[in-house]
């Protein structure tokens, strides 16, 4: 079975890597949109990466525009949204999917290896009111949906979309990693 740090990803600037670069580090694996609900999650996804990168965090967005077309951008145009809007220091990707046929191997992973979601909230029953059928278990929910990955490179956690950066689900989860 193929590491999840072996896949072959592209970095939002173009460059070809895995994420065996990070190799030691605690890695929060989110997938990301500008235009969405819940982007101003960025905001604290950021405020997590200062307080937590020295620690041996990285907070990795993976851009992709499976629902409702909320990632409409170029690379460039994410990377200067993230920039410009949330002053993003973190590491961003190339624009991805992450559901469905064209699914990226690195989700692929992911979902392998974590089908279910910690903290499914209240997200799933706004995107039923919204008249959306939301992803069933084990695919990706919606965006902002986050993986954990221990500095071993095992996918140790997922949690749902609605679960933010400040959350202590997440933030014990990760404080446990990094004490490790």
């Amino acid at each position: 079975m193929t590491q999840v740090t072996d896949i072959s990803i592209q970095k939002i600037e173009g460059a070809t890597t895995t994420l065996a670069k990070y190799q030691g580090k605690v890695l929060l694996v989110v997938n990301v949109a500008s235009k969405c609900g819940l982007t101003p999650q960025y905001e604290g996804l950021e405020k997590l990466y200062k307080e937590k990168q020295a620690q041996g965090l990285e907070i990795l967005g993976f851009p992709a525009n499976d629902f409702l077309a909320q990632e409409p951008g170029s690379n460039d145009e994410i990377q200067q949204f993230c920039s410009l809007t949330y002053d993003v220091t973190f590491p961003l990707f190339a624009k991805i999917s992450v559901v469905g046929a064209e699914k990226h191997p690195l989700y692929q992973a992911l979902i392998a290896a974590q089908p279910e979601r910690i903290g499914e909230g209240p997200w799933w029953q706004d995107l039923v009111e919204y008249g959306l059928t939301p992803n069933a278990p084990p695919e990706v929910l919606w965006n902002f949906e986050k993986f954990l990955i221990n500095r071993n490179g095992e996918v140790i956690a997922r949690f749902a979309p609605d679960i933010t950066a400040d959350d202590p689900r997440l933030l014990d989860a990760i404080a446990a990693e990094l004490a490790k």
